[in-house]
């Protein structure tokens, strides 16, 4: 083997054991960190068959929308990327200039919020939730083409309400915190409690 593809070799290794770490390592973070070209990544990735980062994320997160109960699929705002019922979730958004507002070009509140939201909703075992209530604080504007990385722990369970605290970043920063309050509905005593006449 000569050196150009010994050193191929020991690249590609290097490329596939970051990954198994970071599955959402961009093709310009990889190439930083090999110090490498971002097309000498691509061509890597492609030898590999590792697909690029938009079709991994998509991947992984539609294996999770599968286990989350009380969201459809379609109705998760960002990609899934880790989800433990009852426990915790990792999702992930990339902001579109759709999401801005028009003169100051920070994406607008609603969006983050509810991207905040359904992971928090997501991420609790239970067929239907409602937010009881929201503390929120946003700590750094957004702006379009920013990566999200929402964070979501289950702190609190019992009977139907869950305590759960969302932190999203951005490059490691705190740009959004939030601790919703859920209340679990939609069993049949929800539905029979309901449905008896006043």
């Amino acid at each position: 083997m000569n050196k150009s593809s010994q050193a191929k070799k020991e690249r590609q290794t290097k490329l596939l054991n970051k990954l198994k770490e970071d599955p959402f390592m961009t093709d310009e973070d990889i190439a930083e960190y090999l110090d490498v070209s971002i097309p000498t990544i691509r061509l890597d990735r492609l030898e590999l068959g590792i697909p690029e980062l938009r079709k991994r994320i998509r991947d992984v997160a539609a294996q999770n929308h599968k286990k989350v109960r009380a969201l459809h699929a379609d109705e998760i705002i960002g990609e899934i990327v880790e989800i433990q019922l009852g426990k915790s979730g990792i999702s992930i958004l990339d902001t579109t200039e759709q999401m801005v507002f028009e003169h100051s070009k920070i994406v607008r509140g609603h969006f983050i919020y509810s991207f905040a939201e359904s992971l928090a909703i997501a991420v609790i075992d239970a067929e239907v939730a409602l937010v009881g209530i929201a503390n929120i604080k946003y700590k750094v504007p957004v702006y379009a083409g920013s990566r999200l990385v929402a964070k979501a722990t289950v702190r609190h369970a019992r009977q139907r309400n869950y305590i759960v605290w969302v932190m999203i970043y951005h490059k490691q920063q705190e740009v959004f915190r939030g601790k919703f309050i859920l209340v679990a509905i939609g069993n049949n005593e929800d539905k029979q409690q309901s449905d008896k006449p006043e």
